[in-house]
């Protein structure tokens, strides 16, 4: 099979689907609001009811709001898995669902964050169903059309974009799976 023969619509999709149906979505059952709150350090970004956050910036527009700085100190701040869902459901799902796949507007100041963990979950599958979807229906020759100004490179195709938005689920998604386990040891596994 040469290049040419190669449905790169299913690759592309493969890279995160894999992933996600048989090493990630497992990992986050049973994710406990005990977990999805729990700051392994002092200070922690998180999401928190909003007015009671100590961040530089807090965004968000209902019951509670994400911890944010703007210029992002260095060193960076340590998140929770609440902040790091929040991130991934948002800026890496949601405002790229409603940019390229005709989902609401979404942005970090708008966003209603999750409270619980099981409500962060269903923001988190229903984001993911969106944009699969719309990965799912794009052909050869949408895959190449650059992005335009919605993105930051704009040049680039939408299969570069498809590849990044992939190596960002599976990159952050899979530091929850990692405090879920440092939560686990350190808590003597208090709540799984």
């Amino acid at each position: 099979m040469d290049a040419d023969e190669i449905d790169w619509n299913r690759t592309l999709r493969e890279q995160w689907e894999h992933h996600w149906n048989h090493q990630l979505r497992e990992r986050l059952d049973g994710l406990t609001d005990d977990e999805y709150f729990w700051s392994p350090v002092p200070d922690a970004w998180s999401v928190r009811p909003r007015g009671t956050s100590t961040a530089p910036v807090q965004v968000g527009a209902g019951d509670f709001t994400m911890d944010y700085a703007i210029p992002e100190p260095v060193p960076a701040a340590f998140t929770t898995i609440a902040w790091r869902l929040g991130h991934v459901i948002v800026g890496v799902l949601a405002a790229r669902n409603a940019s390229h796949f005709g989902a609401p507007a979404a942005s970090y100041d708008s966003w209603e964050y999750a409270g619980t963990a099981a409500a962060a979950l269903d923001q988190l599958e229903a984001q993911v169903a969106v944009w699969t979807a719309g990965v799912l229906a794009l052909d050869e020759a949408e895959l190449r059309v650059p992005v335009g100004a919605k993105e930051p490179y704009p040049d680039s195709p939408m299969a570069d974009l498809v590849l990044h938005i992939h190596r960002e689920l599976i990159h952050h998604l899979s530091e929850v799976c990692l405090l879920r386990d440092l939560y686990l040891h350190t808590t003597n596994g208090a709540t799984r």
